[in-house]
């Protein structure tokens, strides 16, 4: 089953939903369709889009969230599945400054590794283990949120998402 971003009246992401719930939202008048996949739905007579992006009618407030939390699931979404130190396919996730030396659990402190750089690194410092970064690590957008949560984006979805030019692909 399909999914769809769901925006709030002010265009700012709110969440991703079901196909059939972004549809009853637009059935019921509470949403607008911003985006179609090209899909459509058929019933004994009536015909409707199938939306890939809808925005809701009235604005909902939402309780504001400064930071993205720290999960292993969004290291890998803001670095884009990707070894920070070597570029291959990541597998666990590194502290720059190990947590045995002070360093914090933190955004700016945590990147993606794969196995053969994190064992490689152990608990020592980039420069005892001979590794460099390819990109410095900082906290996200806040709209890693949904990336994280989504799993995939749909391209139509990228208009309406500020701050994931910064996520890699």
């Amino acid at each position: 089953m399909g999914r769809a971003l769901l925006l709030n009246a002010s265009f700012e992401p709110l969440c991703v939903v079901s196909m059939r719930r972004a549809v009853v939202l637009v059935l019921k008048d509470k949403a607008e369709i911003v985006a179609r996949n090209g899909a459509e739905l058929h019933s004994e007579r009536r015909v409707i889009a199938v939306p890939s992006v809808v925005r809701l009618r009235h604005f909902v407030r939402v309780p504001y969230r400064s930071r993205v939390p720290l999960s292993r699931r969004a290291v890998f979404a803001r670095d884009g599945q990707r070894c920070q130190y070597c570029n291959r396919a990541a597998e666990n996730i590194d502290h720059v400054v190990p947590r045995s030396r002070g360093g914090e659990h933190a955004w700016e402190n945590v990147v993606a590794s794969c196995r053969a750089c994190n064992a490689r690194k152990e608990d020592r410092t980039l420069a005892e283990a001979g590794l460099h970064l390819h990109r410095l690590p900082v906290a996200p957008h806040a709209s890693l949120w949904l990336v994280a949560s989504a799993g995939s984006l749909d391209p139509a979805w990228e208009p309406f998402l500020p701050g994931l030019e910064a996520v890699p692909a």
